[in-house]
């Protein structure tokens, strides 16, 4: 009867799940659809601004990673403000963290900049970095409007507002295109700027997006309750930073092992970076599924940790594990048996098809474990616990995955995808170390909600 009754509590968590993932994964997937649609729109210019996206995207996916998680905090501490019925003092949250939003994307601006004369010393293909300046320090601003962006998102998720955060984020998405076209190609006045024009577009884009939030938050009669405080508060601030910047480590750590995995794949040369950039483009959406799941149930389980119900923890942590996997199983089976298909949508250079293809085939493995690691990692951050999770991610991305990876890719022979071969073990052992804490600290809290 126990049994039942707890596939019983699952299946009743499940449609909260999906309801409230479901406009964070579109929410997410709106920063990787810039990417996208920078690669689409730039592939007929040859496989050197494609490869240019990719190399800048492996460096600008570690921001985008830090902002993410640094900023989730914020999510979550107004999930168990709602949670506990403390609706008051979320507008205070808000603002704080738009404060903060702004101060970390100056600074991962700032950062990024810095990292331009470092390229040249990593061994990426000469011609790739002689054309991506312009690019890669409009990327470098678009970090600005996007930390502040995602600290609207955070506090709309947290909120019962979710699809309001994704409005904003994807109507840069629905921009981009048009300027994209206009800025790439030179329409009426404009110069044609090629990959610059890509990413001045991705800048202009972002930033109008960010514009309407502001509007929205400050004149929309239903956005009144989130403006009951103008006061910004340096303790709020300090507290959102402590609890994210482990998150943020967490990403980052994970990205960055991503990121070198992608400069290790640029040392076999220019159409390899350019395959992996197609891979990572589709992959990339597909990961925001169990981002995005990973995202809805640190809310729920922040939301009823706020409630001091701790009988629901375990069934909504095991309803993502069901949501994530139901997804990632039926997108590892297109991966392995759609991989060239899904690569010619993209680039009809046969050589640069050929080595997204074969990425894909180990793509697809990963999907399933990233489901069970993606679930997990929410369901801690949903308990505010990230300093032994990021512990789990730097070891099994660095010294477990990274080695393997390389082995794979040069001594078993597989080229460019055995660098992502090597992650299968790390994300399987990953999701298993996350699991377990998550059951010894729920176990914790059912016997003393204090803990």
């Amino acid at each position: 009867m126990q049994g039942r009754g707890l596939i019983g509590a699952i299946w009743h968590e499940v449609p909260g799940i999906v309801v409230l993932a479901l406009p964070i994964v579109i929410g997410l997937a709106a920063s990787t659809l810039i990417g996208v649609t920078d690669s689409v729109m730039l592939a007929p210019l040859g496989p050197v601004p494609l490869a240019a996206v990719g190399l800048t995207g492996a460096v600008a996916v570690l921001f985008y990673a830090a902002i993410y998680g640094l900023l989730s905090a914020l999510s979550v501490r107004i999930g168990a403000a709602w949670g506990a019925g403390a609706g008051l003092a979320i507008p205070g949250m808000l603002r704080s963290g738009l404060a903060l939003g702004l101060l970390v994307g100056v600074g991962s601006a700032l950062i990024m900049a810095a990292l331009w004369p470092l390229l040249p010393l990593l061994g990426q293909p000469d011609e790739v970095v002689g054309a991506m300046r312009g690019y890669w320090f409009w990327i470098c601003a678009f970090l600005i409007p996007f930390s502040v962006l995602t600290a609207f998102k955070s506090a709309f998720e947290a909120a019962d507002k979710p699809w309001l955060g994704t409005a904003f984020a994807f109507l840069g998405v629905v921009i981009n295109v048009p300027l994209n076209y206009a800025l790439i190609w030179g329409i009426g006045p404009l110069p044609e700027l090629g990959l610059t024009g890509a990413g001045l577009a991705s800048f202009l884009a972002e930033t109008m997006a960010l514009g309407a939030a502001f509007l929205w938050w400050g004149y929309a009669p239903s956005m009144r309750r989130l403006r009951l405080r103008r006061n910004v508060a340096l303790s709020e601030m300090r507290l959102t930073f402590r609890e994210g910047v482990p998150l943020g480590a967490m990403y980052v750590v994970e990205t960055a092992s991503v990121s070198v995995a992608t400069l290790m794949i640029g040392a076999f040369g220019t159409v390899a970076l350019a395959g992996n950039q197609v891979a990572q483009s589709v992959g990339g959406v597909l990961y925001m599924l169990p981002l995005g799941v990973a995202g809805a149930v640190a809310i729920r389980v922040a939301q009823e940790r706020g409630a001091q119900n701790m009988g629901a923890l375990r069934p909504i942590a095991l309803a993502a594990v069901v949501v994530a996997g139901l997804w990632l199983v039926t997108a590892a089976f297109v991966l392995a048996l759609q991989g060239a298909a899904i690569a010619q949508l993209v680039t009809d250079d046969p050589e640069v098809v050929a080595v997204a293809a074969a990425i894909f085939l180990v793509f697809a493995p990963m999907q399933i474990s990233d489901a069970v690691q993606s679930a997990m990692l929410g369901s801690l951050r949903g308990l505010s616990d990230t300093a032994w999770p990021a512990l789990v991610s730097a070891i099994a991305y660095w010294p477990v995955a990274l080695p393997l990876g390389y082995a794979l890719a040069h001594w078993a022979q597989m080229g460019p995808s055995g660098i992502w071969a090597g992650y299968i073990l790390a994300l399987a052992g990953a999701g298993a170390a996350l699991t377990l804490r998550f059951w010894r600290k729920t176990a914790l809290l059912a016997q003393s909600p204090l803990v």
